[in-house]
């Protein structure tokens, strides 16, 4: 059964927190390991984008494979396909997401900084990054 659009919305919103969260949270993990190990700024900010950028994507991409676009694909084949999709139209948004918070982190060289530039840029590439999986990663089951 097709969710309505002010449901569908909803839970892409919570997804994104979610996926969100797992990122932000793994990078603060990552920044604040990496600070005590006395790593230098551009290293370390390199490993932390990395970092959470892996670990909000896989989670989104199991949220929204599963609830957002209804795929019910089990196969190892389809799955590779789909991730495969799913990480290039990720390639974009995730250009906006990086840009977002390495200015940020230049401007305001601290982890609020980063954390801030972050919102900010992966709200932005979400709602983009929704209409290409729509138009491209699971065009079959939309």
């Amino acid at each position: 059964m097709k969710p309505s659009t002010h449901s569908l919305i909803a839970t892409y919103v919570v997804f994104c927190v979610i996926a969100m969260a797992t990122n932000l949270g793994t990078q603060n993990a990552l920044n604040w390991l990496l600070v005590k190990q006395g790593v230098a700024d551009q290293f370390r900010l390199l490993i932390v984008l990395a970092g959470g950028t892996l670990a909000g994507l896989l989670i989104k991409y199991v949220l929204d494979k599963r609830y957002i676009f209804e795929d019910r694909s089990r196969d190892l084949n389809s799955h590779a396909r789909k991730f495969s999709m799913y990480t290039a139209m990720g390639l974009v948004t995730t250009a906006i997401f990086w840009i977002s918070e390495s200015v940020a982190f230049f401007i305001v060289p601290t982890t609020t900084g980063l954390m801030v530039g972050g919102m900010i840029g992966l709200t932005i590439g979400y709602v983009i990054k929704y209409h290409l999986d729509r138009r491209f990663v699971f065009e079959a089951a939309v």
